[in-house]
């Protein structure tokens, strides 16, 4: 295994990270519905899209490490 880290590395690390922070965030504002709770105010909910932000980043992180890997094999 090598060491060497295509252009899209960071891309799919940082997604990686958003998608963690929105997937606890969405953990945390299903717990008030379960426990009859009240309700977080709305910047709560809108924290948990960060959980479909962080798969784009990653996504086009893959994609940019797929084109660059693509184009090694080609030159």
């Amino acid at each position: 295994m090598s060491s060497t880290k295509s252009p899209g590395d960071g891309l799919v690390r940082a997604g990686s990270i958003v998608f963690l922070v929105g997937s606890i965030a969405t953990i945390v504002t299903f717990v008030p519905l379960f426990f009859d709770l009240p309700r977080f105010p709305s910047i709560a909910y809108w924290v948990c899209m960060l959980m479909p932000a962080g798969f784009l980043l990653a996504l086009c992180g893959l994609l940019r490490s797929a084109r660059a890997q693509r184009r090694r094999a080609a030159a």
